[in-house]
């Protein structure tokens, strides 16, 4: 699929100044597409807008349709009644050990207030395929003191109907109270993307290809997994060592049993992508080499070191998909250790792929290189995985298992010859050679607009905790600022 050229912003939500520590789907997004528009933005890329689980990762959520009820915006004067009308929006940081359960109380307090509507009974048989189990694991979750679903007690977690019948009257509060929250997520939802679409920005979401162990898709949809009996891992999935790990990364998400989703003619992944196409105008397919082949790891193994690779379903998932929902507007991270097998799918189904300019300098014959794109791929200063790109140019590689030093000086020198750079914001000059570049779509993490460093760094893969906190205030970004970047956007055509 081609897409038009343009420019974009990759911020998560959760990084907005919204009151409460976090951001939400309040004033802040709303001044924020105001933003773009005025920078000259056309595209907004966030995060996957789950429920967020171990590590607070959105790559890890307890649902792969629902939405994170922390991105609830609760009016000022909810907040005042329920006393937290002082709380700061000026955290530097989202400290979610504090954001979490203030907020949890906070939108509980607000929710007992809200009627079990005939509205939220029409959301509720709309989203049936999914809310249900949904709704129960977490009222279920929350019965069992927050425990993975593997340990509570055996009725719940092997799905035994009468046991199901028994918790589902005894839980029914919590159940409705979960079905009120998604209710309000998706009507938040609704409007910030109508406010987008107004000012002619388009919202680009990210399916991760996992789930997580410790899901209600993995609960309720137990044989599409490869699992034991008891619900444990008998595999995980991961990758090899990389650029960021010398040891791999393993993310302990369950493996599909592609043959039996094959079987069902993908019927679980096709819900799955209409569900996302229903809420972006762009998806970012994460992962996308594991369609075609995946790092598949023993459950017991602590790294990612003595996996294998093992064929993915390949042209048959994406040929179920677009036969049910028709020509898709995906972007497919096809990044890490890529084959041509990999790349004969991508280009199969006409997806764009990604290159990422931090990688472009460390070899002349990268094909991240800006002289080498094509029309049909997406640029990146850097992904939320990267460091920002202050932080990437500052670092020496000292004590960076995958990076050594006197090649790092040898990177920058050549990067500095490349772009005809003296060093001097470099993330400007990032900037600039991703816009100027052939690529259609340019997108670039707020961080790298603001010239930030590795302390605001979204993500370090590998890394248990201190991740996802990023948070910007509205005097980071001055007019001149905003200007700056949509003469950027003007002057290369975006």
């Amino acid at each position: 699929m081609l897409f038009p050229r343009a420019a974009g912003i990759l911020l998560h939500p959760t990084s907005l100044p919204s009151p409460g520590g976090i951001g939400d789907m309040g004033p802040d997004a709303y001044r924020f597409v105001r933003w773009l528009a005025d920078a000259g933005m056309k595209i907004w890329q966030v995060l996957p807008l789950g429920p967020t689980g171990y590590g607070d990762s959105p790559y890890q959520c307890f649902s792969a349709f629902a939405g994170n009820p922390l991105l609830i915006h609760v009016p000022e004067q909810a907040r005042a009644r329920f006393g937290h009308a002082d709380d700061s929006a000026s955290a530097p940081q989202c400290d979610f050990g504090t954001v979490i359960p203030a907020k949890r109380a906070l939108l509980n307090a607000w929710l007992d207030t809200i009627a079990y509507d005939d509205a939220v009974r029409g959301f509720v048989r709309e989203q049936e395929p999914w809310l249900l189990d949904f709704a129960l694991f977490m009222a279920l979750k929350e019965a069992h003191s927050g425990a993975s679903w593997t340990s509570w007690e055996p009725g719940a977690s092997q799905r035994e109907p009468e046991a199901l019948r028994a918790w589902r009257e005894k839980l029914k509060p919590a159940i409705e109270r979960c079905y009120k929250e998604q209710y309000l997520f998706f009507g938040q939802f609704s409007a910030l993307r109508s406010a987008c679409a107004a000012r002619n920005i388009q919202l680009m979401g990210d399916v991760p290809i996992y789930v997580a162990h410790d899901s209600a898709d993995v609960w309720a949809n137990r044989s599409l997994f490869k699992l034991h009996d008891d619900g444990t891992l008998i595999v995980q999935a991961g990758v090899p060592p990389d650029y960021f790990s010398e040891t791999g990364q393993l993310w302990g998400n369950p493996l599909y049993d592609w043959d039996r989703l094959a079987s069902d003619d993908y019927r679980w992944w096709i819900g799955r992508m209409r569900a996302a196409l229903a809420m972006f105008d762009v998806v970012r397919l994460d992962h996308f080499r594991g369609f075609e082949a995946f790092w598949e790891v023993p459950a017991e193994d602590t790294t990612a070191v003595n996996g294998r690779w093992v064929p993915g379903p390949g042209a048959a998932l994406f040929n179920a998909l677009t036969a049910a929902l028709g020509p898709m507007p995906i972007v497919a991270e096809n990044l890490g250790l890529i084959t041509p097998e990999v790349e004969a799918l991508r280009t199969q189904f006409g997806y764009p792929g990604m290159a990422i300019l931090q990688f472009a300098f460390s070899d002349p014959a990268s094909e991240f290189m800006p002289h080498r794109y094509v029309r049909e791929v997406v640029v990146y200063t850097g992904t939320h995985d990267n460091d920002t790109t202050v932080g990437w140019w500052k670092s020496t590689g000292a004590g960076d298992s995958t990076r050594d030093p006197d090649r790092v000086e040898e990177e920058k020198a050549f990067a500095r010859m490349y772009l005809a750079a003296d060093g001097h914001e470099m993330h400007w000059t990032m900037i600039r050679a991703a816009f100027a570049s052939v690529a259609n779509t340019a997108l670039v993490p707020l961080q790298d607009v603001l010239g930030l460093g590795s302390d605001t760094r979204m993500n370090l893969p590998g890394r248990q905790a201190g991740n996802w906190s990023f948070r910007f205030t509205w005097d980071q970004l001055p007019t001149s600022l905003t200007a700056r970047l949509s003469d950027l956007a003007r002057t290369y055509g975006r």
